[in-house]
């Protein structure tokens, strides 16, 4: 049964591309470059990262566009756990992203927002808190009007913000003068890096995002044709941007030249092109782009939570929807818990663990695909082919593609817990927290463990 008679399918297919580009599109191909040549130890592996990185994300955006297709209702993650795996995993899925990730993202987005707007316009730092907390509620305003407004802002945003990243590629393409394909390790940095495998992570974090879209599944219209292709053209447009602001960047300055400018390295070409004004307008053009990675977030991210509460496993309050049929109590409850997270963590700990817990769920969610089409085979066997089965999204290079993205998954988590073993046991005990809810809601509803 349909789980979303309170919210209206109106979102095309252009939205859908606009919010899958906008949402990963934030700051973070701005202020990786230096991070990725440093880590690659060389211009050369550090573009094969990003290529590389993008390739994971496409195999991991088909996948996923598969199961949308086949499981075209709101709440994303929550409902494909459920679906695949049980009532528990898909509540605790949807916990995490309730209670840890959608919070924990959009406080470090805005956090970031506030301290590139603080230094644009030589405010004190005393003064973060407050515009971090402002912009989500300005984002807030914009996404309790009807969805083709947020929507709308959408399409603008990531139009202005792929507008420096077409700059840069086409002035590195057509007026760089450095071999970006040819500075070996020693010309780029003393320093030991990190190696291929590090550079790659650290591009799969700028290419979060891509599922967002999927918590909106019940809005879409045609959802198991235009998930797929909004998921898939979406991506395509990030990893052709990432690998393009790329290789502009180091044909426009050389490598260790990148990395000893850091996150400065991006206004340093741009300056170089363009001039101040140039670097100033590049400024202007980022804090959209985030203002857009934000939109997007709080526009997908509570239909998952609205999900929960229509099923009972979330207070009733959760499925409130306004006037315009907009989840209004889930919105406010991401902002009231975006802004509080302001007074906590650091933006660059709390978007670590927004991350590691959010592919502890996806590697979950490739694995369900396999699930998936062993039951439909099995049901195929017993009755006759769903008509509307026959005619889904298909992943292209089964069983291969999936394996792809189940081995990035891992790669993920794995290096994750390496680096940073306290702070993932921490995440993964506050997605287990979330178990005493379930077996209160569910005893509410006079309903089964399972």
């Amino acid at each position: 049964m349909e789980k979303t008679a309170g919210l209206k399918r109106s979102v095309g297919v252009t939205s859908g591309i606009s919010l899958v580009v906008g949402t990963v599109i934030g700051s973070g191909i701005f202020f990786k470059q230096a991070q990725v040549i440093a880590t690659a130890g060389g211009s050369t592996p550090a573009l094969l990262a990003w290529i590389f990185g993008g390739l994971i994300t496409l195999a991991a955006g088909l996948t996923i566009s598969e199961i949308g297709a086949r499981i075209p209702l709101t709440g994303g993650l929550y409902i494909y756990m459920e679906k695949i795996y049980g009532k528990v995993w898909g509540f605790l899925t949807g916990w995490a992203q309730t209670v840890l990730y959608a919070p924990a993202i959009v406080a470090s987005l805005s956090a970031y927002f506030a301290i590139l707007f603080n230094n644009f316009f030589g405010l004190s730092q005393q003064w973060q808190l407050l515009v971090a907390i402002l912009t989500i509620l300005f984002i807030t305003g914009i996404n309790l009007l009807d969805n083709r407004v947020p929507a709308a802002f959408a399409v603008i945003t990531t139009s202005i913000k792929l507008l420096p990243i077409i700059a840069v590629i086409a002035y590195g393409l057509f007026f760089g003068k450095v071999d970006a394909l040819n500075q070996s390790v020693a010309t780029v940095t003393a320093t030991p890096s990190g190696g291929f495998g590090m550079a790659v992570l650290a591009t799969l974090f700028a290419y979060d995002g891509w599922a967002t879209l999927t918590n909106m599944g019940g809005e879409l219209k045609n959802p198991q044709k235009n998930l797929p292709r909004a998921i898939v053209i979406g991506i395509l447009i990030v990893v052709v941007a990432y690998a393009g602001i790329s290789y502009g960047m180091m044909r426009a300055m050389p490598a260790n030249e990148i990395v000893r400018l850091g996150d400065n390295a991006t206004f340093g070409v741009v300056t170089q092109a363009f001039g101040k004004l140039g670097g100033r307008l590049l400024t202007i053009i980022i804090l959209i782009s985030i203002l857009g990675t934000i939109n997007g977030k709080l526009m997908a991210l509570p239909r998952m939570t609205f999900a929960m509460a229509e099923d009972g496993v979330l207070p009733k309050w959760l499925a409130k929807v306004n006037r315009f049929n907009e989840p209004i109590g889930s919105i406010l409850f991401l902002t009231v818990t975006a802004s509080l997270l302001q007074f906590t963590a650091s933006a660059d700990w709390l978007s670590n663990i927004a991350v590691f817990i959010i592919w502890i769920f996806y590697t979950a969610t490739f694995v369900g695909l396999f699930i998936l089409r062993h039951r439909d085979k099995q049901a195929a066997q017993v009755t006759e082919p769903l008509q509307e089965l026959e005619s889904i999204f298909s992943v292209p290079g089964y069983p291969w593609v999936p394996l792809i993205a189940i081995l990035g998954a891992l790669f993920v988590l794995i290096s994750t817990l390496i680096n940073d073993f306290g702070s993932s046991i921490i995440a993964i005990g506050l997605v287990f927290i979330g178990l005493p809810v379930y077996w209160y809601y569910s005893r509410k509803k006079g309903e089964a463990y399972d």
